[in-house]
């Protein structure tokens, strides 16, 4: 399938244009530091956040005040400051988490827009190389066990079935995997084979 690469210098400022041309009324947020000045650019934007559905893409089974916690970064510097409608997976109950997705985005769950972070490993969300969660087909949410923390991921059959998936990569220890990623390598981020597949990577990432 066919992924696009789009090398910017300000990498918060042209995810804040993607999200406002794709105009989405369901996103899923990515975690870790690379996203983090995006939404704070983002939680100034005037958009009609009352009828945004948050989801998102993993999270670490850990409280929602813990460093680690991906729904806590991003209420810090955006969920809280904007009125949107949020569905975080802090109770790591992947059963309960599943049958919310259903209930608010229909079966099966197509969001409009996700937001994904690229590992040093070719990981994405919490789906790892050689992990059973990158095999699942009939689940949309898994639990997977890591030597940090356990972790609730979104699948592939989720992740693929959305309108655009972005990967936000900065770094030049991702030039690498970028490179796999362009080049549909076996790494887990390959696999997602949404409507639209954009990476955004600064300077240092780009290939």
């Amino acid at each position: 399938m066919e992924r696009e690469l789009l090398v910017v210098d300000d990498l918060a400022a042209a995810a804040v244009g993607l999200f406002l041309a794709v105009e989405p009324a369901s996103v899923a947020l990515a975690g870790g530091s690379t996203p983090r000045s995006f939404y704070e650019a983002l939680a100034k934007v005037d958009y009609p956040w009352k009828r945004l559905e948050v989801f998102f893409g993993d999270e670490r089974c850990v409280p929602p005040d813990h460093p680690d916690s991906n729904f806590g970064m991003a209420r810090e510097a955006l969920l809280s400051r904007v009125p949107a409608r949020v569905h975080p997976m802090t109770a790591c109950d992947a059963a309960a988490h599943e049958a919310e997705l259903g209930s608010v985005l229909g079966s099966p769950p197509a969001l409009d827009l996700v937001f994904l972070g690229l590992g040093a490993d070719g990981h994405t969300a919490s789906l790892f190389p050689g992990d059973p969660a990158l095999e699942e087909r009939s689940r949309w949410v898994a639990r997977v066990e890591r030597p940090d923390h356990a972790r609730l991921t979104l699948t592939l059959p989720v992740l693929s079935a959305a309108r655009v998936a972005c990967f936000l990569v900065s770094g030049r220890e991702k030039r690498d995997r970028v490179r796999d990623l362009l080049d549909g390598a076996d790494i887990p981020a390959a696999r997602v084979a949404a409507g639209r597949v954009l990476i955004l990577a600064d300077r240092e990432a780009a290939p």
